[in-house]
C-alpha cells in the first residue's frame, strides 16, 4: 500500500463527492465540499472565479491549490479533474447520488466521469504534501467540463495558472472512451479535437397543400445533413479517423405551411492537420456543389471567445511524463500500460492543444457513463491515486 493513500479512506471520500449532485452549472456544493476537505488537511485550496455573462449567465468556482517544491527550476506537474457531472438521468432505478458500493462497484451519477478520478487527484495531492518534492504540483478541480463550452478549465488557462506548468494529468476515465478496446492501467497520449457546425437553411414559405410553390429548407437541410454526412475526413496514425455526425434537425411546425426556416448542427470531430478554416471549406464546397433552393448560411456553434476550441492534440510516447506513469503502473499494478487515444473531447484539449502541455488522460474505470446506472470500479479509484504518487515522487523528487 502506498503510504497516505488509504483504500477505505479513498473510497469514503468518493462516496461524499458522489453524494453531492453537481450538474454542470450546479457544483457550488461540491466545490465548497473540496475547498473544505483540503483545507481541513492544511493545503491551502483557493477558489477561482469563473463567469461567462453572455451566453450562459454562469458565475462558479473552480478550486486550486498548490505544493511548492524545494527547487524553482524543477518541473511543475498538474493534476486536473472536473467537479460537475452531466444533469441527472431520469431512468435511474435508486437515488441517483446514493453512492452505493456493491461486489467492487461504486454507483452514481458522475461516480465514473469523473468523481472517481477527482477522488483519486485529491488524495494523491494530498499525499504528495507529505513528501519532499523538488517541483511544485498544481491541483485544479474545475466547474462546467460537462457543459458547453468547459469554462472552468479554459478560465484557468486565461488567467496564466498553466503558464509555468510543464506537463499535465487528467484523471477522466480513458478506456471507456478511447479509440481502441483498453483495459487499465492504460495512458491514454492524446484526442480528436472538434468542431461544430451551426447551419441556418432559408426557404420559401407557401401553403401545405401546394409545396411546389414554396421551398421547403426541412426537406434542403435533410439533403444538406446527408451530403456532410459523407464528407471526406482525415486520417493520423495515433489518433485514428475523424468522423462526421448530423446532431440535430430543426424546422417547420404542425401548422400546414412550407417551412421556410431549419436549422441543422453537425459535429465535425478531426485529427491533427484539420483546421477550422480547412472544415468550414470542406462544407462551402459541399454546399455549392449540392445547389440546393434554400439559401444556406454556414457557421459555428456560438463561443463565449473565439479562442474557446477543442485542437486535436497528441503527447510524445517518450516524454517524460509518460516514462514516469509507466513506471509507476509497473509498480502499482504490476504491470505496464497500454497506450491508446481519446475518442472525443474535453479539458485535456485544452491542455494539450492550447496550452501547449504534455497532457495524459489516465483515470479509474466503469460503465454506463453519462447515464443511469453509472459506477466506477472502486480498486481502480485507489490505484489511480497510487500511480499518481508514485508518478510525483519520480518526476520531482
Amino acid at each position: 500500500m502506498t503510504e497516505g493513500v488509504d483504500p477505505e479512506a479513498t473510497i469514503g471520500l468518493l462516496q461524499e463527492l458522489v453524494r453531492i449532485p453537481s450538474p454542470y452549472f450546479e457544483e457550488h456544493e461540491c466545490a465548497a465540499f473540496v475547498y473544505d476537505w483540503l483545507d481541513a488537511r492544511g493545503l491551502d485550496p483557493e477558489y477561482h472565479h469563473v463567469s461567462e455573462p453572455d451566453i450562459t449567465a454562469y458565475e462558479g468556482d473552480n478550486v486550486v491549490a498548490r505544493l511548492e517544491g524545494s527547487d524553482p527550476d524543477a518541473p511543475t506537474l498538474l493534476l486536473n479533474a472536473h467537479m460537475d457531472t452531466v444533469k441527472l438521468v431520469e431512468d435511474w432505478e435508486e437515488d441517483p447520488c446514493s453512492g452505493r458500493i456493491e461486489d467492487g462497484r461504486l454507483y452514481g451519477q458522475g461516480a465514473c466521469d469523473m468523481k472517481g478520478g477527482l477522488a483519486a487527484a485529491m488524495v494523491a495531492f494530498a499525499a504528495l504534501a507529505e513528501r519532499d518534492l523538488r517541483g511544485d504540483v498544481l491541483l485544479t478541480a474545475v466547474v462546467d467540463e460537462e457543459g458547453p463550452y468547459g469554462l472552468g478549465t479554459d478560465r484557468l488557462i486565461r488567467d496564466g495558472y498553466t503558464d509555468d506548468v510543464d506537463m499535465a494529468v487528467v484523471t477522466e476515465p480513458g478506456p471507456i472512451l478511447a479509440q481502441e478496446d483498453l483495459e487499465n492501467p492504460a495512458l491514454l497520449l492524446g484526442a480528436r479535437g472538434r468542431y461544430l457546425y451551426d447551419i441556418t437553411v432559408k426557404g420559401e414559405a407557401a401553403h401545405g397543400s401546394q409545396p411546389y410553390k414554396g421551398t421547403n429548407a426541412v426537406v434542403d437541410a435533410g439533403r444538406l445533413a446527408e451530403a456532410l454526412d459523407g464528407m471526406d475526413v482525415g486520417s493520423h496514425p495515433k489518433l485514428g479517423d475523424g468522423s462526421v455526425c448530423p446532431l440535430l434537425l430543426d424546422g417547420g411546425s404542425q401548422t400546414l405551411s412550407v417551412p421556410e426556416r431549419a436549422r441543422l448542427m453537425v459535429d465535425r470531430h478531426v485529427v491533427i492537420g484539420e483546421t477550422e478554416e480547412d472544415v468550414r471549406s470542406q462544407a462551402e464546397t459541399i454546399i455549392e456543389e449540392l445547389a440546393l433552393d434554400s439559401e444556406v448560411e454556414l457557421g459555428f456553434r456560438e463561443a463565449p471567445d473565439p479562442g474557446i476550441k477543442y485542437g486535436p492534440y497528441v503527447t510524445d510516447e517518450d516524454h517524460p511524463l509518460v516514462g514516469a506513469l509507466q513506471r509507476a503502473s509497473e509498480t502499482v499494478t504490476g504491470e505496464s500500460p497500454d497506450l491508446g487515444y481519446f475518442a472525443s473531447v474535453g479539458d485535456f484539449n485544452y491542455l494539450g492543444d492550447r496550452a501547449d502541455l504534455p497532457t495524459v488522460i489516465v483515470g479509474p474505470d466503469g460503465e454506463n457513463i453519462h447515464g443511469a446506472g453509472e459506477f466506477v470500479y472502486t480498486d481502480e479509484v485507489v490505484e489511480v491515486a497510487e500511480l499518481l504518487v508514485a508518478a510525483g515522487e519520480d518526476l520531482l523528487t
